[in-house]
């Protein structure tokens, strides 16, 4: 979308008088890249956000795996990106595409542009799928996959299930899991599994383009790098105690050859996006896979949902 440098309430206005032509180029797979505009604060980018999604409203991020913050001065559900160290990369994946809850659409806001790196990577899910060898493929489609997930009890560690599921009532993470058809069981030390199943391919509602739609590579503990997954056997014992794990839908183990077969399919479609200060980026979470590039220096990224 072309720059406009007058004040955030420009956006809204040309959300408003563009919004069929918004919707046709998500379908056909397309990011919309909104900038120029004064957003590049929480409160702002909720604002755009919430226009965008139109009447479907933005939700929250409740029971999702990566780890993220509420962003203060924001008057709704608008998160960091995901918390991870800077000099890690995060592969393309579609956003809860581990859980029947997953969003339609994804918008991203740059409160300050990456002092280094940083870029979102994009792909087209439609690519993936067609670039993954058949061998790869069919076992996926045959068997779906079953996402494993650890949730511990040390509140504000980022990876308890209370940050998780945004509750310190048990019962309110049963009702999530419920609704969604996860699986749970409670742990002597305080933990909790998770367990959902998923298909690994999914057909988008509507275009009825199928797409490569899991996180199978990106739960695996053959994602990891060597030391790192040295080390949590040290502290752990074995991986069925890491914090994510996967296995095929039927329970069968994914080979770790096949993992980084994935892992090379998904790097070679990776497009990056350079931020600037104030860009608004959409995304139809189906069609469209993000990652992002290792940084250095100041990088915030705010996230949201519908």
């Amino acid at each position: 979308m072309p720059a406009d440098p007058r004040a955030a309430e420009s956006l809204l206005e040309q959300v408003g008088k563009r919004r069929e032509e918004i919707e046709a180029g998500l379908l056909a797979g397309r990011p919309i890249l909104f900038r120029g505009f004064d957003v590049a604060e929480p409160e702002r980018f909720r604002r755009a956000a919430a226009a965008l999604a139109g009447e479907n409203g933005l939700r929250d991020y409740a029971g999702g795996a990566s780890p993220r913050r509420t962003l203060g001065g924001a008057g709704g559900p608008v998160y960091t990106s995901t918390d991870y160290p800077p000099e890690l990369s995060l592969p393309l994946h579609n956003e809860l595409s581990y859980s029947d809850a997953y969003p339609d659409r994804i918008y991203f806001g740059c409160l300050v542009a990456p002092t280094s790196g940083g870029a979102t990577t994009l792909g087209d899910s439609r690519r993936i799928l067609e670039a993954m060898p058949a061998a790869i493929r069919e076992p996926f489609e045959a068997k779906g996959v079953e996402y494993i997930r650890l949730l511990g009890p040390e509140k504000g560690s980022g990876y308890s299930w209370q940050d998780a599921f945004r509750s310190e009532d048990p019962a309110e993470l049963e009702r999530r899991c419920r609704e969604t058809g996860a699986r749970w069981d409670w742990l002597e030390d305080g933990f909790v599994r998770i367990v959902e199943r998923r298909p690994a391919v999914a057909r988008h509602p509507a275009t009825g383009e199928a797409v490569w739609f899991n996180q199978a590579a990106g739960f695996h503990p053959a994602a990891l790098d060597p030391a790192t997954h040295a080390e949590l056997i040290r502290l752990h014992g074995d991986e069925s105690r890491f914090r994510l794990n996967v296995r095929f839908g039927d329970g069968s183990l994914i080979p770790a050859g096949t993992i980084r077969e994935i892992a090379a399919v998904v790097e070679r479609e990776a497009v990056p996006h350079a931020w600037r200060s104030g860009d608004v980026l959409m995304l139809d979470n189906l069609l469209t896979a993000h990652g992002r590039a290792p940084f250095r220096g100041e990088r915030s990224i705010a996230v949201a949902m519908s």
